[in-house]
């Protein structure tokens, strides 16, 4: 028996034959019921990850350790969650790593903080603030469950984003929220010189409004803005060919960088397509 055998307390995803997926955390004197059978959690524990258990009625499973992507996917929510597609692009683009010290606003169901807390390690730092009640007690909920235990570096605020005072010394603000460009001022604030501004948003109006607060700060570069589309692919033998479902558009990315205070952005040299600005007389 290794280290990586499952026991008590352990949060196990199993996988029957049609690749539908469950979750259970292992109990003493459990049981776990499917239509076909049930499990006793006792005889899984001890057991290696990727091994085959059965139910009583000969039903098979496949059993793993749920990875992040699936514990962020099976998971109580609140709000919407930031996709893992979305996750790994945020902190792609952001360079959010070990030592990074991020502020982010709009904490929804903890999705989002997962990610940065496990990117961050233990010497970075995670301020989240949540305007709402509710949501901050299930992405609480959440994050301490999937690290059995409050991340010492984690701080969880209640209330608006503008409301809160911050010294300059934040690597990252990470927005996900309706209205992003009431935060582009605290942001600035917020930030290091050379620090990333990135917010996540939904639809195309957002977008603009919130690229237009960005410029209309002056205290950050141009912003860069993406979204990002996977789609999956069906192989059997030489029949391949693109699945039928994917995951489209979630949400658009914006970058930005702080300059340094009192420094005026370097302007962009490019010529405006007709109509971008609205008509002129």
């Amino acid at each position: 028996m290794t280290d990586r055998n499952f026991t008590y307390g352990d949060r196990v995803q199993l996988t029957d034959n049609k690749g539908k997926l469950y979750s259970i955390t292992l109990t003493s004197g459990a049981e776990w019921h499917t239509h076909k059978g049930m499990l006793k959690h006792d005889e899984l524990v001890g057991l290696p990850e990727g091994s085959i258990v059965q139910t009583n009625g000969e039903l098979k499973f496949q059993i793993f350790r749920p990875l992040l992507a699936d514990y962020v996917l099976s998971m109580p929510r609140g709000a919407t969650i930031v996709y893992p597609k979305d996750a790994a692009m945020i902190l792609g683009i952001a360079d959010i790593g070990p030592g990074i010290k991020v502020l982010e606003a709009g904490v929804g169901s903890g999705a989002l903080s997962i990610s940065i807390l496990r990117a961050i390690g233990e010497t970075g730092f995670l301020h989240s603030v949540e305007i709402r009640d509710d949501f901050a007690q299930i992405s609480q909920n959440n994050v301490t469950s999937y690290f059995q235990q409050i991340p010492k570096n984690w701080k969880l605020t209640i209330g608006a984003l503008q409301d809160q005072l911050f010294d300059a010394d934040y690597d990252r603000v990470i927005l996900d929220m309706l209205s992003p460009w009431d935060c582009v001022e605290t942001a600035s604030k917020a930030l290091v010189p050379g620090g990333v501004l990135l917010s996540y948003v939904a639809t195309t109006t957002q977008l603009s409004k919130i690229a237009e607060a960005i410029k209309d700060s002056g205290n950050f570069t141009e912003p860069e803005s993406s979204e990002t589309i996977v789609r999956g692919w069906h192989h059997e033998g030489l029949a391949v060919r693109p699945q039928h479902r994917m995951i489209g558009h979630t949400g658009f990315l914006i970058f930005a960088r702080r300059m340094a205070p009192g420094v005026a952005v370097l302007p962009r040299r490019r010529r405006p397509s007709k109509g971008s600005y609205g008509v002129t007389e």
